[in-house]
């Protein structure tokens, strides 16, 4: 409201802007009312906004790797790629601080586009080191997913990096499949002709009806850390983690624990059949280079 928020037409529209985030962030379908305090926040996130265009050019972005493990064996079986900011002024930005910013803006689109096609080159350098092929696992936002060439530039990024497309796995959240189902139906359908895995990432958190299990071409689910949190003391959490491992086996779903932190953890896991996790207990996210060093440990 003027001049209350604002004396001109660009102050009034970063006030307005960050109002819009703060009624998202409680939830969306309300409103807010602008601040002083909200004035001098909304400043701050238009400029991370104008540092974060253009980061990976300049080399601030960084991929990091966590492995998947066979908690049977020990073995890696997997990796998913997680990106990192290293701010030149403000340090190590972490995800949550820039992601949602990202998405908001569209920056997401050619930063998405970056981190598959970094994931791919590393994974294909990998295997010319002559190391057990796995697969590499990208997140993918639902911005992405309302591209109608997504598909067409994930073929792109595979040649390129001469990786095979089995090797592969992109990470969707329940969120981003069920809203805008049918054109999201269509490019899953497309995406595995091509023989990329599919993977939904956070299962369990989105509280979404389960029927699209059997409906979409769904490769794994990955069992929120929300559930892993809370396995020990909780017995509520066990028993909707133990559905969904049996539910997923029964489906013929692979399924793969996130956020493992302790032994108890791991043991339950066990117990229950779900073979894969990915975790601080296991192993914590890394550069490429301490990435390589732990695999060719484990090879030998």
């Amino acid at each position: 409201i003027y001049p209350h928020h604002g004396a001109d037409a660009e102050s009034l529209i970063k006030a307005a802007d960050l109002a819009m985030y703060d009624a998202k962030g409680r939830g969306r379908n309300n409103y807010r009312l602008s601040s002083r305090g909200a004035n001098v926040a909304v400043d701050e996130l238009f400029e991370l906004e104008k540092s974060l265009r253009g980061a990976a050019e300049r080399g601030e972005m960084a991929v990091h790797y966590q492995p998947q493990v066979d908690i049977t064996s020990g073995r890696i079986v997997g990796m998913e790629a997680l990106l990192r900011w290293q701010h030149p002024e403000r340090g190590l930005v972490m995800p949550d601080q820039f992601i949602p910013l990202a998405e908001e803006t569209g920056i997401i689109i050619p930063l998405g586009e970056w981190v598959l096609r970094q994931a791919c080159q590393q994974n294909r350098r990998w295997q010319q080191h002559g190391l057990a092929p796995f697969r590499i696992s990208v997140n993918v936002s639902g911005r992405q997913l309302l591209q109608q060439d997504f598909a067409e530039k994930v073929v792109a990024a595979l040649d390129e990096c001469e990786l095979d497309a089995q090797w592969l796995k992109l990470e969707l959240t329940e969120t981003s499949v069920l809203q805008n189902a049918e054109e999201v139906l269509g490019l899953l359908r497309q995406l595995k002709s091509i023989g990329v895995d599919i993977s939904i990432d956070d299962f369990g958190s989105g509280y979404a009806g389960l029927a699209y299990l059997k409906r979409y071409p769904i490769d794994t689910i990955k069992i929120d850390k929300s559930f892993i949190d809370g396995l020990v003391g909780n017995a509520d959490n066990r028993a909707m983690a133990q559905a969904m491992i049996a539910m997923a086996q029964a489906l013929g779903i692979g399924v793969v624990a996130e956020g493992v932190e302790n032994t108890d953890q791991l043991t339950f896991l066990y117990e229950h059949q779900c073979l894969k996790a990915q975790g601080f207990y296991l192993a914590r996210p890394m550069p490429a280079e301490a990435a390589t060093s732990l695999l060719q440990a484990r090879c030998h």
